[in-house]
């Protein structure tokens, strides 16, 4: 949920190079929360023909289990990640214990302030919150986690029934494909509307899910 004009300075302007793109990575992370949005901003990077790079960081370079099973080996670790323009934390249930390592809230709470943007899909708003990012802030998250991440952060507003919310430099978004929607938003503010609009066409993003209806 966005009301501010998308064309803003930053927005018509290319990210400096190299513009870094860092992506949150832990075991029963959700997996489309995480690529949905890596093949946003590597498509929306491509298209551009460079200017900036994605890429998956892990508290460990080891390789992580997702919630449905998906292995995947992250290319950086906190200690060695280069310094990040974009932050995306996604959701899943391992939130849950990721908000209790001071080695994943620290590292997010040390970050942030270096980035353009800090974004979270689905419950990885619960460690933006963890990290203190989010007081005074209107966030959101999974419709199912909405009572929940009231109840631990009653200093945020929690909004409900939207995609996403931007909040100053703070954006965050509901369940799983809504992680798409907020970063083809992104895409638009980084490069610009038409660069987004671009990569929406190129992934064929058009979403007419079946059995939208009881028939």
């Amino acid at each position: 949920m966005n009301t501010e004009n998308p064309k803003s300075e930053e927005a018509r302007n290319a990210p400096s190079d190299p513009f870094h793109i860092g992506i949150v990575l832990f075991d029963d992370a959700e997996e489309l929360d995480w690529a949905g949005p890596f093949e946003v901003f590597g498509m929306a990077t491509k298209a551009a023909a460079g200017g900036a790079r994605v890429f998956t960081v892990a508290e460990r370079k080891d390789p992580v289990t997702c919630f449905n099973g998906l292995r995947v080996l992250p290319e950086y670790g906190f200690d060695d990640a280069p310094a990040l323009d974009v932050v995306l934390v996604p959701g899943g249930q391992g939130t849950r214990k990721e908000v209790d390592n001071p080695v994943m809230i620290d590292w997010l709470a040390k970050v942030a302030p270096g980035c353009q943007w800090v974004t979270s899909v689905c419950t990885g708003s619960l460690l933006l919150h963890g990290a203190g990012l989010t007081d005074g802030k209107r966030i959101t998250t999974h419709w199912g986690f909405i009572d929940p991440l009231r109840e631990r952060a009653p200093e945020a507003m929690v909004l409900e029934k939207v995609r996403y919310v931007r909040d100053g430099n703070l954006v965050t978004s509901a369940g799983v494909s809504a992680g798409i929607d907020m970063s083809l938003w992104l895409v638009g503010q980084i490069w610009d509307v038409a660069h987004a609009r671009l990569t929406q066409k190129l992934m064929e993003y058009d979403p007419a899910p079946p059995y939208t209806a009881d028939v």
